[in-house]
Protein backbone atom coordinates (compact mmCIF):
# COMPACT_ATOMS: atom_id res chain seq x y z
CA UNK A 1 0.00 0.00 0.00
CA UNK A 2 1.42 3.39 -0.95
CA UNK A 3 0.24 6.98 -0.80
CA UNK A 4 0.90 9.38 -3.66
CA UNK A 5 1.74 13.05 -3.30
CA UNK A 6 -1.62 13.83 -4.93
CA UNK A 7 -3.44 11.97 -2.16
CA UNK A 8 -1.41 13.83 0.46
CA UNK A 9 -2.32 17.15 -1.15
CA UNK A 10 -6.00 16.20 -1.11
CA UNK A 11 -5.82 15.41 2.59
CA UNK A 12 -4.11 18.75 3.25
CA UNK A 13 -7.15 20.60 1.90
CA UNK A 14 -9.15 19.74 5.01
CA UNK A 15 -12.86 20.35 5.50
CA UNK A 16 -12.49 20.35 9.29
CA UNK A 17 -12.35 23.52 11.41
CA UNK A 18 -11.47 23.44 15.10
CA UNK A 19 -12.65 26.55 16.92
CA UNK A 20 -13.17 27.75 20.48
CA UNK A 21 -15.53 30.22 22.10
CA UNK A 22 -14.53 32.53 24.94
CA UNK A 23 -15.81 35.56 26.77
CA UNK A 24 -16.78 36.89 30.18
CA UNK A 25 -19.49 35.43 32.39
CA UNK A 26 -23.01 36.03 31.02
CA UNK A 27 -21.75 37.26 27.65
CA UNK A 28 -23.80 34.46 26.08
CA UNK A 29 -21.26 31.88 24.93
CA UNK A 30 -23.40 28.84 25.66
CA UNK A 31 -26.45 30.52 24.13
CA UNK A 32 -24.45 31.30 20.98
CA UNK A 33 -23.26 27.71 20.71
CA UNK A 34 -26.78 26.42 21.33
CA UNK A 35 -28.17 28.78 18.70
CA UNK A 36 -25.47 27.71 16.26
CA UNK A 37 -26.30 24.03 16.79
CA UNK A 38 -30.06 24.60 16.72
CA UNK A 39 -30.26 26.83 13.65
CA UNK A 40 -27.81 24.69 11.68
CA UNK A 41 -30.07 21.65 12.32
CA UNK A 42 -27.34 19.92 14.34
CA UNK A 43 -29.52 19.08 17.36
CA UNK A 44 -31.28 15.74 17.65
CA UNK A 45 -35.03 15.80 18.36
CA UNK A 46 -34.68 14.11 21.76
CA UNK A 47 -31.99 16.62 22.79
CA UNK A 48 -34.26 19.52 21.89
CA UNK A 49 -37.17 17.93 23.74
CA UNK A 50 -35.01 17.55 26.86
CA UNK A 51 -33.96 21.20 26.69
CA UNK A 52 -37.57 22.33 26.18
CA UNK A 53 -38.69 20.28 29.20
CA UNK A 54 -35.84 21.62 31.37
CA UNK A 55 -36.60 25.19 30.31
CA UNK A 56 -40.30 24.77 31.05
CA UNK A 57 -39.55 23.40 34.51
CA UNK A 58 -37.54 26.57 35.20
CA UNK A 59 -40.47 28.77 34.19
CA UNK A 60 -39.13 29.78 30.77
CA UNK A 61 -41.53 30.11 27.86
CA UNK A 62 -38.90 29.44 25.20
CA UNK A 63 -36.12 26.82 25.09
CA UNK A 64 -32.91 27.90 26.84
CA UNK A 65 -30.42 26.92 24.14
CA UNK A 66 -27.52 27.32 26.57
CA UNK A 67 -28.59 24.01 28.11
CA UNK A 68 -27.42 22.27 24.93
CA UNK A 69 -23.81 22.88 25.99
CA UNK A 70 -23.85 23.32 29.78
CA UNK A 71 -23.75 19.60 30.40
CA UNK A 72 -22.52 19.44 34.01
CA UNK A 73 -25.18 19.56 36.73
CA UNK A 74 -23.20 22.29 38.51
CA UNK A 75 -23.17 24.34 35.29
CA UNK A 76 -26.93 24.11 34.89
CA UNK A 77 -27.56 24.92 38.54
CA UNK A 78 -25.22 27.93 38.57
CA UNK A 79 -25.95 29.09 35.04
CA UNK A 80 -22.24 29.23 34.13
CA UNK A 81 -19.83 27.13 32.12
CA UNK A 82 -17.16 25.42 34.25
CA UNK A 83 -15.44 22.87 32.05
CA UNK A 84 -14.60 22.88 28.35
CA UNK A 85 -17.58 21.46 26.46
CA UNK A 86 -16.67 19.89 23.13
CA UNK A 87 -19.31 19.66 20.42
CA UNK A 88 -19.11 18.10 16.98
CA UNK A 89 -21.36 19.22 14.16
CA UNK A 90 -21.33 19.63 10.40
CA UNK A 91 -22.90 21.57 7.58
CA UNK A 92 -22.79 20.70 3.88
CA UNK A 93 -19.73 22.95 3.54
CA UNK A 94 -17.54 21.97 6.51
CA UNK A 95 -17.15 19.82 9.62
CA UNK A 96 -16.55 21.45 13.01
CA UNK A 97 -15.06 20.62 16.40
CA UNK A 98 -16.16 23.30 18.85
CA UNK A 99 -14.72 23.93 22.31
CA UNK A 100 -17.03 26.03 24.48
CA UNK A 101 -14.68 27.40 27.15
CA UNK A 102 -15.61 28.96 30.52
CA UNK A 103 -15.88 32.71 30.96
CA UNK A 104 -15.31 33.06 34.70
CA UNK A 105 -11.82 34.32 35.54
CA UNK A 106 -11.36 31.31 37.84
CA UNK A 107 -11.59 29.00 34.83
CA UNK A 108 -9.44 30.95 32.36
CA UNK A 109 -7.05 27.97 32.51
CA UNK A 110 -9.69 25.95 30.65
CA UNK A 111 -9.52 28.36 27.70
CA UNK A 112 -5.86 27.44 27.29
CA UNK A 113 -6.98 23.83 26.89
CA UNK A 114 -9.76 24.62 24.44
CA UNK A 115 -7.79 27.06 22.30
CA UNK A 116 -4.52 25.12 22.18
CA UNK A 117 -5.61 23.18 19.08
CA UNK A 118 -8.02 25.75 17.62
CA UNK A 119 -7.61 27.43 14.26
CA UNK A 120 -10.18 30.08 15.17
CA UNK A 121 -11.41 31.68 18.40
CA UNK A 122 -14.77 33.39 18.86
CA UNK A 123 -14.48 36.01 21.60
CA UNK A 124 -17.84 37.27 22.83
CA UNK A 125 -18.45 40.73 24.24
CA UNK A 126 -21.66 41.98 25.84
CA UNK A 127 -22.63 45.06 23.85
CA UNK A 128 -23.70 46.78 27.08
CA UNK A 129 -20.35 46.28 28.81
CA UNK A 130 -17.85 46.50 25.95
CA UNK A 131 -14.27 45.26 26.25
CA UNK A 132 -13.48 44.24 29.84
CA UNK A 133 -10.40 42.75 31.50
CA UNK A 134 -11.48 39.18 30.82
CA UNK A 135 -11.94 40.08 27.14
CA UNK A 136 -8.37 41.33 27.05
CA UNK A 137 -7.17 38.19 28.85
CA UNK A 138 -8.88 35.94 26.30
CA UNK A 139 -7.42 37.96 23.43
CA UNK A 140 -3.96 37.62 24.99
CA UNK A 141 -4.35 33.86 25.37
CA UNK A 142 -5.50 33.55 21.75
CA UNK A 143 -2.49 35.58 20.63
CA UNK A 144 -0.03 33.59 22.74
CA UNK A 145 -1.44 30.31 21.45
CA UNK A 146 -1.13 31.73 17.93
CA UNK A 147 -4.72 31.12 16.97
CA UNK A 148 -4.66 32.43 13.39
CA UNK A 149 -8.24 33.74 13.19
CA UNK A 150 -10.20 35.62 15.87
CA UNK A 151 -13.88 36.55 15.61
CA UNK A 152 -15.20 39.33 17.84
CA UNK A 153 -18.87 38.55 18.36
CA UNK A 154 -20.56 41.62 19.87
CA UNK A 155 -23.53 39.93 21.51
CA UNK A 156 -26.85 41.20 22.92
CA UNK A 157 -27.19 43.85 20.26
CA UNK A 158 -30.95 43.64 20.85
CA UNK A 159 -30.40 45.17 24.30
CA UNK A 160 -28.73 48.27 22.83
CA UNK A 161 -31.39 48.78 20.15
CA UNK A 162 -29.09 47.37 17.44
CA UNK A 163 -27.10 50.62 17.36
CA UNK A 164 -24.28 50.63 14.83
CA UNK A 165 -22.29 53.17 16.88
CA UNK A 166 -22.14 50.81 19.88
CA UNK A 167 -20.83 48.00 17.71
CA UNK A 168 -18.31 50.22 15.91
CA UNK A 169 -16.82 51.54 19.16
CA UNK A 170 -16.36 48.06 20.64
CA UNK A 171 -14.97 46.65 17.39
CA UNK A 172 -12.42 49.46 17.09
CA UNK A 173 -11.23 49.10 20.70
CA UNK A 174 -10.87 45.31 20.49
CA UNK A 175 -9.23 45.34 17.06
CA UNK A 176 -6.63 47.86 18.20
CA UNK A 177 -5.84 45.84 21.30
CA UNK A 178 -5.70 42.46 19.55
CA UNK A 179 -3.57 43.85 16.73
CA UNK A 180 -1.00 45.07 19.26
CA UNK A 181 -0.92 41.53 20.64
CA UNK A 182 -0.11 40.24 17.16
CA UNK A 183 -3.40 38.58 16.24
CA UNK A 184 -3.12 38.26 12.43
CA UNK A 185 -6.81 38.39 11.48
CA UNK A 186 -9.79 39.86 13.35
CA UNK A 187 -13.39 39.76 12.13
CA UNK A 188 -16.08 41.67 14.07
CA UNK A 189 -19.73 40.54 13.82
CA UNK A 190 -22.73 42.11 15.63
CA UNK A 191 -25.09 39.40 16.90
CA UNK A 192 -27.92 38.51 19.24
CA UNK A 193 -27.49 34.89 20.18
CA UNK A 194 -30.83 34.83 22.01
CA UNK A 195 -32.79 36.21 19.04
CA UNK A 196 -30.64 34.58 16.37
CA UNK A 197 -29.47 37.78 14.67
CA UNK A 198 -26.42 37.17 12.43
CA UNK A 199 -25.66 33.77 13.96
CA UNK A 200 -26.88 31.52 11.15
CA UNK A 201 -29.29 33.83 9.34
CA UNK A 202 -28.66 37.52 8.48
CA UNK A 203 -30.37 39.99 10.78
CA UNK A 204 -33.23 42.14 9.54
CA UNK A 205 -32.58 44.46 12.47
CA UNK A 206 -29.06 45.46 11.41
CA UNK A 207 -29.27 46.38 7.75
CA UNK A 208 -26.24 48.61 8.29
CA UNK A 209 -24.07 45.48 8.63
CA UNK A 210 -23.01 43.90 5.34
CA UNK A 211 -20.58 41.24 6.55
CA UNK A 212 -21.00 37.48 7.04
CA UNK A 213 -22.99 35.73 9.73
CA UNK A 214 -21.06 33.71 12.31
CA UNK A 215 -21.79 30.40 10.57
CA UNK A 216 -21.00 31.81 7.14
CA UNK A 217 -17.62 33.01 8.38
CA UNK A 218 -16.92 29.65 10.04
CA UNK A 219 -17.75 27.88 6.79
CA UNK A 220 -15.59 30.08 4.59
CA UNK A 221 -12.59 31.13 6.69
CA UNK A 222 -9.44 29.73 5.02
CA UNK A 223 -7.82 26.95 7.03
CA UNK A 224 -4.52 25.77 5.64
CA UNK A 225 -3.14 22.35 6.54
CA UNK A 226 -0.14 21.97 4.26
CA UNK A 227 1.19 18.91 6.02
CA UNK A 228 4.23 18.58 3.78
CA UNK A 229 5.43 22.11 4.67
CA UNK A 230 5.56 21.49 8.45
CA UNK A 231 8.72 20.53 10.29
CA UNK A 232 8.36 16.75 10.54
CA UNK A 233 8.42 15.56 14.16
CA UNK A 234 7.74 12.11 15.62
CA UNK A 235 7.80 11.76 19.44
CA UNK A 236 8.35 8.12 20.38
CA UNK A 237 5.62 6.85 22.67
CA UNK A 238 6.37 3.12 22.84
CA UNK A 239 9.05 0.71 21.63
CA UNK A 240 7.60 -2.45 20.06
CA UNK A 241 9.72 -5.60 20.33
CA UNK A 242 7.46 -8.67 20.14
CA UNK A 243 10.44 -11.09 20.06
CA UNK A 244 8.28 -13.91 18.75
CA UNK A 245 9.19 -16.73 16.40
CA UNK A 246 7.21 -14.99 13.68
CA UNK A 247 8.94 -11.63 14.24
CA UNK A 248 12.27 -12.40 15.94
CA UNK A 249 14.05 -9.23 14.81
CA UNK A 250 11.14 -6.76 14.76
CA UNK A 251 11.90 -3.43 16.45
CA UNK A 252 9.56 -0.51 15.84
CA UNK A 253 8.90 2.88 17.42
CA UNK A 254 5.23 3.68 17.87
CA UNK A 255 3.60 7.05 18.37
CA UNK A 256 1.62 9.84 16.77
CA UNK A 257 3.27 12.06 14.18
CA UNK A 258 3.17 15.54 15.71
CA UNK A 259 3.82 17.46 12.50
CA UNK A 260 4.89 17.04 8.89
CA UNK A 261 5.36 13.81 6.97
CA UNK A 262 7.84 10.92 6.99
CA UNK A 263 8.83 8.71 4.04
CA UNK A 264 10.50 5.34 3.72
CA UNK A 265 14.16 5.84 2.77
CA UNK A 266 14.36 9.23 4.52
CA UNK A 267 17.45 9.99 6.59
CA UNK A 268 16.46 10.87 10.18
CA UNK A 269 18.05 11.97 13.45
CA UNK A 270 17.07 10.65 16.87
CA UNK A 271 17.14 13.28 19.63
CA UNK A 272 18.52 14.01 22.14
CA UNK A 273 21.25 11.44 21.33
CA UNK A 274 21.89 12.85 17.83
CA UNK A 275 22.27 9.37 16.26
CA UNK A 276 21.22 9.10 12.61
CA UNK A 277 19.63 6.33 10.58
CA UNK A 278 17.29 5.70 7.65
CA UNK A 279 13.59 4.83 7.79
CA UNK A 280 13.34 1.25 6.55
CA UNK A 281 9.58 0.83 6.96
CA UNK A 282 6.44 2.57 8.20
CA UNK A 283 3.54 0.49 9.55
CA UNK A 284 0.05 2.00 9.75
CA UNK A 285 -3.10 0.08 10.68
CA UNK A 286 -1.32 -3.21 10.16
CA UNK A 287 -0.04 -2.41 6.68
CA UNK A 288 3.22 -1.05 5.30
CA UNK A 289 3.02 2.41 3.75
CA UNK A 290 5.53 4.55 1.89
CA UNK A 291 4.56 7.82 3.58
CA UNK A 292 2.76 8.91 6.75
CA UNK A 293 1.74 12.35 8.00
CA UNK A 294 0.35 14.16 11.04
CA UNK A 295 -1.70 13.28 12.99
CA UNK A 296 -1.47 9.61 12.05
CA UNK A 297 -0.44 7.05 14.66
CA UNK A 298 2.19 4.77 13.13
CA UNK A 299 5.17 2.57 13.85
CA UNK A 300 8.48 3.63 12.31
CA UNK A 301 11.29 1.13 11.78
CA UNK A 302 14.90 2.16 11.25
CA UNK A 303 17.71 0.51 9.33
CA UNK A 304 20.12 0.72 12.29
CA UNK A 305 19.80 -0.69 15.79
CA UNK A 306 19.79 2.48 17.91
CA UNK A 307 19.03 2.83 21.60
CA UNK A 308 15.68 4.65 21.48
CA UNK A 309 13.11 4.93 24.26
CA UNK A 310 9.89 6.75 25.10
CA UNK A 311 10.40 10.50 24.98
CA UNK A 312 12.97 10.50 22.18
CA UNK A 313 12.16 12.52 19.07
CA UNK A 314 12.69 11.39 15.47
CA UNK A 315 13.12 14.19 12.92
CA UNK A 316 14.53 14.56 9.39
CA UNK A 317 18.32 14.73 9.57
CA UNK A 318 18.33 17.90 7.48
CA UNK A 319 15.67 19.61 9.62
CA UNK A 320 16.26 18.49 13.19
CA UNK A 321 15.66 20.94 16.05
CA UNK A 322 18.47 21.95 18.37
CA UNK A 323 18.54 20.49 21.86
CA UNK A 324 18.79 22.67 24.95
CA UNK A 325 18.59 22.58 28.72
CA UNK A 326 17.83 26.29 29.00
CA UNK A 327 14.23 27.04 28.09
CA UNK A 328 12.99 30.62 27.73
CA UNK A 329 9.24 30.74 27.25
CA UNK A 330 5.97 32.51 27.82
CA UNK A 331 3.64 30.65 30.17
CA UNK A 332 0.01 30.85 31.18
CA UNK A 333 -0.14 29.96 34.87
CA UNK A 334 -3.16 27.74 35.47
CA UNK A 335 -2.77 26.44 39.05
CA UNK A 336 -4.10 27.87 42.29
CA UNK A 337 -0.67 27.68 43.92
CA UNK A 338 1.89 30.23 42.62
CA UNK A 339 4.91 29.50 40.45
CA UNK A 340 8.04 30.91 42.08
CA UNK A 341 11.70 31.42 41.23
CA UNK A 342 13.73 28.46 42.46
CA UNK A 343 10.77 26.10 42.37
CA UNK A 344 11.41 22.52 41.30
CA UNK A 345 9.03 21.25 38.67
CA UNK A 346 8.59 18.59 36.02
CA UNK A 347 8.57 19.70 32.39
CA UNK A 348 6.48 17.60 30.01
CA UNK A 349 7.29 18.06 26.33
CA UNK A 350 5.46 15.71 23.90
CA UNK A 351 6.10 12.23 25.36
CA UNK A 352 9.15 13.27 27.41
CA UNK A 353 9.03 14.36 31.07
CA UNK A 354 12.16 15.71 32.78
CA UNK A 355 13.06 17.38 36.06
CA UNK A 356 13.54 21.13 35.92
CA UNK A 357 14.03 24.24 38.06
CA UNK A 358 12.47 27.68 37.50
CA UNK A 359 15.60 29.83 37.30
CA UNK A 360 13.97 33.20 36.66
CA UNK A 361 10.66 34.94 36.01
CA UNK A 362 11.81 38.03 34.11
CA UNK A 363 8.39 39.64 33.64
CA UNK A 364 4.63 39.42 33.96
CA UNK A 365 2.27 40.77 31.30
CA UNK A 366 0.00 43.61 32.40
CA UNK A 367 -3.20 43.15 30.40
CA UNK A 368 -4.45 46.74 30.65
CA UNK A 369 -1.68 48.32 28.61
CA UNK A 370 0.35 45.26 27.49
CA UNK A 371 3.34 46.44 29.49
CA UNK A 372 5.80 44.03 31.10
CA UNK A 373 5.97 44.13 34.90
CA UNK A 374 9.62 43.29 35.61
CA UNK A 375 10.85 40.66 38.08
CA UNK A 376 7.52 39.75 39.71
CA UNK A 377 9.16 36.89 41.63
CA UNK A 378 6.20 34.60 41.08
CA UNK A 379 3.16 34.02 38.89
CA UNK A 380 -0.31 33.36 40.31
CA UNK A 381 -3.42 31.84 38.77
CA UNK A 382 -4.24 33.22 35.30
CA UNK A 383 -1.02 35.28 35.10
CA UNK A 384 0.86 35.37 31.80
CA UNK A 385 4.60 35.83 32.07
CA UNK A 386 8.08 34.99 30.84
CA UNK A 387 10.06 32.25 32.56
CA UNK A 388 13.53 30.76 32.33
CA UNK A 389 13.65 27.04 33.11
CA UNK A 390 16.72 24.82 33.44
CA UNK A 391 16.08 21.14 32.68
CA UNK A 392 18.00 18.12 33.94
CA UNK A 393 18.17 16.59 30.46
CA UNK A 394 18.35 18.09 26.95
CA UNK A 395 15.07 18.73 25.15
CA UNK A 396 14.44 19.00 21.42
CA UNK A 397 12.05 21.96 21.37
CA UNK A 398 10.95 23.97 18.38
CA UNK A 399 9.87 27.55 18.85
CA UNK A 400 6.13 27.82 19.33
CA UNK A 401 5.97 30.11 16.31
CA UNK A 402 7.26 27.24 14.17
CA UNK A 403 5.25 24.42 15.72
CA UNK A 404 2.37 24.60 18.17
CA UNK A 405 2.80 20.90 18.95
CA UNK A 406 6.54 20.61 19.57
CA UNK A 407 7.02 24.18 20.77
CA UNK A 408 4.65 23.76 23.72
CA UNK A 409 5.10 22.13 27.09
CA UNK A 410 3.61 21.80 30.57
CA UNK A 411 5.12 22.59 33.95
CA UNK A 412 3.95 20.07 36.57
CA UNK A 413 4.15 19.93 40.36
CA UNK A 414 6.31 16.84 41.08
CA UNK A 415 4.65 16.25 44.46
CA UNK A 416 1.08 15.68 43.27
CA UNK A 417 1.07 15.89 39.45
CA UNK A 418 -0.86 19.17 39.30
CA UNK A 419 -0.41 21.11 36.07
CA UNK A 420 1.12 24.46 36.99
CA UNK A 421 1.55 26.25 33.67
CA UNK A 422 1.23 25.84 29.93
CA UNK A 423 4.35 27.07 28.16
CA UNK A 424 5.19 28.32 24.67
CA UNK A 425 8.89 28.22 23.80
CA UNK A 426 10.35 31.52 22.62
CA UNK A 427 12.16 32.36 19.40
CA UNK A 428 15.62 31.89 20.86
CA UNK A 429 17.25 30.14 23.76
CA UNK A 430 20.34 32.32 23.57
CA UNK A 431 19.10 34.67 26.28
CA UNK A 432 18.60 31.89 28.81
CA UNK A 433 20.76 32.38 31.88
CA UNK A 434 22.76 29.21 32.48
CA UNK A 435 23.24 28.73 36.21
CA UNK A 436 24.97 25.80 37.83
CA UNK A 437 22.91 24.51 40.73
CA UNK A 438 24.88 23.11 43.63
CA UNK A 439 24.61 19.38 44.17
CA UNK A 440 22.02 18.37 46.73
CA UNK A 441 20.78 15.10 48.04
CA UNK A 442 17.43 14.62 46.37
CA UNK A 443 18.41 13.97 42.79
CA UNK A 444 17.92 17.48 41.38
CA UNK A 445 21.57 17.96 40.45
CA UNK A 446 21.90 19.97 37.25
Amino acid sequence: MSTTSEQLADLSATTLLRFATAGSVDDGKSTLVGRLLHDSKSVLADQLEAVEAASLSRGQDTPDLALLTDGLRAEREQGITIDVAYRYFATPRRRFILADTPGHVQYTRNMVTGASTAELAVVLVDARNGVVEQTRRHAAVAALLRVPHVVLAVNKMDLVDYQESVFAKIAEEFTTYASELGVPEITAIPISALAGDNVVEPSANMDWYGGPTVLEHLETVPVSHDLTACHARFPVQYVIRPQTAEHPDYRGYAGQIAAGAFRVGERVTVLPSGRTSTISAIDALGESVDIAWAPQSVTIRLADDIDISRGDLIAPAADAPATTQDVVATVCHVADQPLSVGQRVLLKHTTRTVKAIVKDIPSRLTLDDLSQHPAPGQLVANDIGRVVVRTAEPLALDTYADSRRTGSFLLIDPSDGTTLAAGMAGDSFASARAVVVQDDEDGWDF
